[in-house]
């Protein structure tokens, strides 16, 4: 699904979906159902560019990331690299894109094998790939960790002696060991304080532009995301709501939901910030075992009409150049005609006819 008019993508994501498995018994095994963690998703990324992916906590933004490494097996859908689809590769057959594929992880300090130096652990992928010899792995080293803002000599030393902000920079390091083209940014700066949150999000789109990567951020800070990011997905329990790009979103945000997590964001102006409405939603996050039907949202939206938001599924649908939404009455809200409003209150008044809709992208 092309949102972007950059030529190809780099990664194309057609209807993924990523189940886990339920099962009951001891003996028996039984399958009794799913975790519907990743459900019908689709997307690309351009050469280049930075998607950001956002979304609530085990909304399965890190299972996406995971998927398109191949580090989590699809359960449905397509996962294309670079014109190749990797989908169904083997492990052995996967070995030489993992040199193109990388990852940050989330946690700087779980994510560093604590038993092992610096230089170890940033040359163990240039030893996997028979990359680098003895002497050259160590000056390799060197120029990486320089890269990245520590000193040379820090390969000489472990995990623990540095602070979260520097074990993030080792991690970056490494994931920057094999050249590669894609990399997964998996809440990259969540642990980290604010000032230093900064600096990473800032080493990142400086070693973008001196390295040609192509990043999917994924974060659930939208100020963050805002910073770095070309387009912006949101995704809600599996599913992606909206795509657009970044300052469009922001500025004119589409779904309920979108429109639910901006309301959040704190606005540095008192006075804006005092006029400003905020919008809580209703309930818990329902489970993934069990996703409500028709729109997923429908459980917590302030903007329901009880008819077509739960009897029919929206589909994700081009509304203006590059912004695609996943909701029935997008236009109505759009124009001020739908307002939030309690459920009950929404609930009490006539249904409102949507406006004839494109057809799916």
């Amino acid at each position: 699904m092309s949102t972007n008019g950059a030529g190809a993508p780099l990664v194309s994501v057609e209807h993924l979906k990523v189940y886990f498995p339920i099962r009951s018994g001891i003996v028996l095994d039984r399958h009794v159902g799913d975790i519907k963690a990743v459900d019908n998703v689709s997307f690309d990324v351009y050469r280049g560019e930075t998607l950001g992916l956002v979304g609530e906590s085990g909304c399965g933004k890190s299972t996406v990331g995971r998927a398109i490494l191949r580090l989590y097996d699809p359960t449905e859908g397509r996962i294309v690299f670079d014109g190749q689809d990797i989908t169904e590769l083997k492990e052995s057959q996967m070995r030489p894109l993992r040199r193109r594929m990388q990852m940050i992880f989330q946690d700087p300090f779980a994510s560093l094998n604590p038993r092992h130096s610096v230089g170890r652990i940033i040359g163990d992928p240039l030893r996997a790939h028979g990359l680098a010899k003895r002497g050259d792995l160590s000056k390799r080293v060197r120029e990486l960790l320089q890269v990245v803002g520590l000193p040379p000599d820090a390969g000489s030393r472990f995990p623990h002696e540095f602070s979260g902000g520097q074990r993030q920079r080792i991690g970056l390091a490494r994931s920057l060991a094999l050249n590669p083209d894609f990399i997964v940014a998996d809440e990259p700066v969540s642990a980290l304080d604010v000032s230093i949150q900064a600096q990473i999000i800032n080493l990142l789109e400086r070693l973008q532009g001196e390295f040609d990567l192509t990043y999917l951020f994924i974060a659930h800070d939208l100020a963050v995301v805002r910073h770095i990011s070309d387009r912006i997905a949101v995704m809600y329990l599996g599913s992606i709501v909206e795509i657009s790009p970044a300052e469009e979103l922001y500025e004119n945000p589409l779904h309920p939901y979108t429109i639910a997590l901006l309301s959040a964001v704190p606005i540095p102006d008192p006075e804006v910030e005092a006029k400003r409405e905020t919008i809580l939603l209703a309930g818990d996050l329902p489970s993934p075992a069990n996703p409500p039907h028709a729109c997923r949202f429908h459980t917590r939206c302030p903007y329901i009409q009880p008819t077509r938001c739960t009897t029919e599924v929206p589909a994700l649908r081009k509304l203006s150049d590059g912004h695609v939404v996943a909701c029935h009455w997008a236009e109505e809200i759009k124009a001020g005609r739908l307002r939030p409003k309690e459920r009950e209150a929404v609930a009490e008044q006539p249904l409102l006819q949507p406006a004839e809709e494109p057809p799916p992208v």
